[in-house]
C-alpha cells in the first residue's frame, strides 16, 4: 500500500479490510437513460454539443437529444475554463437534471456530466472525495481479499455487492437495507469487531503453573457455593493451571453474587506461591482482609497495605491484600497471581503498573480482573475475544427488596417507613445528587438537607466524595449510626449489614447500573429491604423498567435499551466505538453466530 492511500485509510479510520468494507453507500445514484420528457423530473439524457457560447453574461448550450430527435438548451450561470473545456460542439455526453418547459421548447439548467451511465453508482458519507473512496474500495475490496479475512463466499460476495452493485438490482429498494442484509451487515459488524479485538490479544507465558488444593476451604465454609461461584471458581483454577499461558480473565458478578468466595478460591489455588489483590479503596481492601482473616486465617498468612495502614508481614504473606499504595512499595514480592477487585475504579496504568511489577522477563503473573458492574450478555461475548469473561449470576439467598418510585407527595410515607427501620434496628441512607445547591438541578443537596435529617434524628452521619474522612465516616456509621446522608460515594463495595432503607434523590439522573449498585447495598443479609427512587418524574420509563426487576444483567440490557451505554473493558467500547447497524439489547442470536464463526476461525489458525 502507497503511502497516499495509507493517509486516506487513516482519514477513513480504517485498520482492517473488512473497515473498509462495512465503509458502505448511504445511497445509490440510479443512472439508467431515461425512457421519457417529464417536466420537473429529474432526467438522464444522451445528448449531442450544437452550440455553446456566452450571451447575455451567461454560458449557453444547445444539446440534440437522438433519443428523441429534439433540442435542449441549457443555461449555466457560473461558468469556467471546466465548462468551455466540455462543452465543444459535436462532444457527446451524458448529462443529468430537472427538465422545465418554456415557451414550448424544453430546458434543462446547469446539467451535470456524468462518466457512466446504466450503473447504480454508490453515495458515501465521508472525509475524503468519493472519487479517491470509490478507488479505494476498487483496489482493495475483492472478492479474494474478502475470503481472505475470513469471510465465507456469500458474505464476502454481498460485500463487494454493496459496493459495486448490479444495475438490475437495487440492494435499497426503499432507501434503505431489506431485513435479510441488514441481519448480514450486523453479523459482519460483530465479527469485524471481535476479530479487532482478538488482535489486540497477547498471550505471554505464565510464571508457573497454580494447582493449589482447595478442597480443604471449600469443606470448612458454613454455607455451600452458588452454582454461578462454583462455575467462576472451575473456570478459573482451569486458566490457572497452565504454564504456557498466563491467565487473563474478567468475573463479572452481579451485585451481591459472592465474588469475594471466587477471589479467596483463587488465593488459595496459588498456594504455595504469593498472590496479590488490589482495591480501589482503603476501606475495601480492609473489609476483604478482615474477611480474609475470617475465612483464610488457617490457611495461609495474609497482610494488608494501605495509605495509612499496615497489617502483617508483607514479605512473608501468601496473600497481599491492598490499594494503590502497593504500587509505590520499593519492590514488590515476587507474586505468580494478580488480581484487582473493582477493576474498572483503576486507570489502564495502575493495572499495568502492578502487573508488570511482578512480571518475570516475557513472562507474566496469572492475571483476575473482578467486577460488580453487569454488563449484558452480548458485550461479554463480544469482549471475549479480548479477554476471557465470566459471568456470575444469582446471589447466594435471594433478595427481599421492594423498589417503589416516589415523589414529593409521598414524604410523609418515606418518613414513616424510617422511622419503623429505625425502631427496628436497622438503618436507612439518603443518597443526594450533589454536596451544595445547584441552580441546575432541582433538588436538594446534602447541605441543604443536613439540618432537616439532624433536628429530627440521632445518629445522623454526612459523607461523600471530597470528603477526606469518608472512610472512617464510613466505618463509623456501620458500627453506631442510624442515618446515612451521601452522595453515590456508596455506590460499590462497602458492606453495611443492618442497612435496609435507602432513598435516591434525583433518580432519573443516574443511569441504571449505578442505581443497581446504589440499590444493592440494602438487604445484604436477606432482609426484607426498601429502595425508594425519589423523583419529580413519576412516570419515568426508565425507572419503571429498573424497579421491576432485580437481576444486574437484565438491568445492563435495559441500559442499552434506554442508552448507548458504555463498557467496563479499558481500550475496547469505552473509547467510544459505535455500531452502525448492530443494537447489544436486541442482536444476542447475532452476537453469539459471530462469536462461534470467530471460535472457528481460531481452530482453523492453530491447526
Amino acid at each position: 500500500m502507497n503511502e497516499e492511500d495509507k493517509a486516506l485509510w487513516r482519514k477513513l479510520r480504517c485498520r482492517t479490510l473488512l473497515d473498509l468494507a462495512l465503509y458502505l453507500p448511504y445511497r445509490y445514484e440510479d443512472t439508467t437513460l431515461s425512457e421519457r420528457l417529464e417536466e420537473g423530473k429529474e432526467t438522464i439524457l444522451e445528448a449531442y454539443v450544437r452550440e455553446a457560447g456566452w450571451r447575455n453574461g451567461r454560458f449557453r448550450v444547445l444539446f440534440f437529444l437522438p433519443r428523441f430527435s429534439i433540442t435542449l438548451s441549457s443555461l449555466f450561470f457560473q461558468a469556467n475554463s471546466y465548462h468551455r473545456r466540455i462543452f465543444v460542439p459535436g462532444a457527446k455526453l451524458h448529462i443529468k437534471g430537472r427538465l422545465r418547459r418554456h415557451g414550448g421548447f424544453w430546458q434543462l439548467p446547469q446539467p451535470k456530466v456524468l462518466k457512466e451511465v446504466g450503473t447504480l453508482l454508490p453515495k458515501y458519507k465521508a472525509p475524503i472525495s468519493q472519487e479517491k473512496l470509490q478507488c479505494l474500495v476498487k483496489t482493495y475490496v475483492t472478492r479474494d481479499a474478502l475470503r481472505a479475512e475470513g469471510l465465507d463466499a456469500s458474505d464476502a460476495a454481498l460485500l463487494y455487492t454493496l459496493h459495486f452493485p448490479d444495475p438490475q438490482y437495487h440492494p435499497m429498494p426503499n432507501g434503505s437495507w431489506p431485513f435479510e442484509i441488514l441481519e448480514r451487515l450486523k453479523f459482519l459488524e460483530a465479527f469485524n469487531h471481535m476479530r479487532k479485538l482478538r488482535n489486540k490479544r497477547f498471550d505471554f507465558p505464565a510464571i508457573v503453573a497454580l494447582n493449589g488444593d482447595i478442597a480443604s476451604f471449600l469443606k470448612h465454609l458454613p454455607f455451600t457455593l452458588t452454582e454461578a461461584q462454583t462455575k467462576a471458581i472451575g473456570e478459573i483454577r482451569n486458566d490457572l493451571s497452565r504454564s504456557d499461558k498466563a491467565a487473563r480473565r474478567l468475573i463479572v458478578g452481579d451485585v451481591g453474587a459472592g465474588k469475594t468466595m471466587v477471589i479467596f478460591s483463587a488465593a488459595i489455588t496459588a498456594l504455595p506461591h504469593k498472590s496479590i489483590l488490589m482495591a480501589p479503596t482503603s476501606i475495601l481492601a480492609l473489609q476483604l482482609y478482615e474477611e480474609a482473616q475470617k475465612y483464610l486465617g488457617d490457611l495461609m498468612r495474609i497482610a494488608l497495605l494501605t495509605q495509612n495502614r499496615k497489617e502483617g508481614d508483607i514479605a512473608q504473606a501468601d496473600f497481599i491484600i491492598g490499594t494503590h499504595a502497593l504500587l509505590y512499595l520499593d519492590r514488590l514480592p515476587e507474586a505468580a497471581l494478580v488480581m484487582t477487585d473493582e477493576q474498572h475504579r483503576f486507570g489502564s496504568n495502575q493495572r499495568h503498573r502492578l502487573e508488570k511489577a511482578v512480571s518475570r522477563g516475557d513472562k507474566r503473573p496469572h492475571y483476575l480482573q473482578f467486577s460488580a458492574t453487569p454488563i449484558p450478555r452480548t458485550q461479554a461475548m463480544i469482549e471475549s475475544a479480548m479477554i476471557d469473561v465470566t459471568l456470575m449470576r444469582g446471589t447466594p439467598f435471594k433478595k427481599r427488596i421492594e423498589t417503589h418510585i416516589v415523589g414529593k407527595e409521598d414524604f410523609t410515607y418515606i418518613l414513616r417507613e424510617i422511622n419503623a427501620t429505625l425502631a427496628r434496628g436497622e438503618q436507612a441512607l439518603i443518597v443526594y445528587p450533589l454536596v451544595e445547591e445547584s441552580e441546575d438541578i432541582p433538588y436538594q443537596s446534602i447541605e441543604e438537607g443536613r439540618g432537616f435529617w439532624q433536628k429530627r434524628f440521632e445518629g445522623v452521619y454526612v459523607t461523600h466524595g471530597k470528603d477526606k474522612e469518608k472512610e472512617e465516616v464510613l466505618l463509623r456509621f456501620r458500627e453506631e449510626g442510624k442515618i446515612l446522608l451521601a452522595t453515590t460515594v456508596v455506590e460499590v463495595g462497602i458492606s453495611l449489614p443492618r442497612l435496609t432503607t435507602i432513598v435516591i434523590v434525583g433518580a432519573e439522573r443516574l443511569g441504571l447500573a449505578t442505581l443497581h449498585q446504589l440499590r444493592g447495598r440494602v438487604g445484604r443479609h436477606g432482609q426484607q429491604s426498601r429502595c425508594f427512587l425519589y423523583t419529580h418524574h413519576k412516570q419515568n420509563e426508565r425507572l419503571k423498567a429498573f424497579a421491576k426487576t432485580m437481576d444486574g444483567f437484565e438491568i445492563a440490557k435495559l441500559d442499552l435499551l434506554f442508552r448507548n451505554s458504555g463498557d467496563i473493558l479499558e481500550g475496547t467500547m469505552q473509547s467510544g466505538v459505535k455500531f452502525r447497524w448492530l443494537d447489544l439489547a436486541e442482536d444476542e442470536a447475532i452476537v453469539e453466530k459471530a462469536k462461534r464463526k470467530m471460535e472457528e476461525k481460531k481452530l482453523e489458525i492453530r491447526n
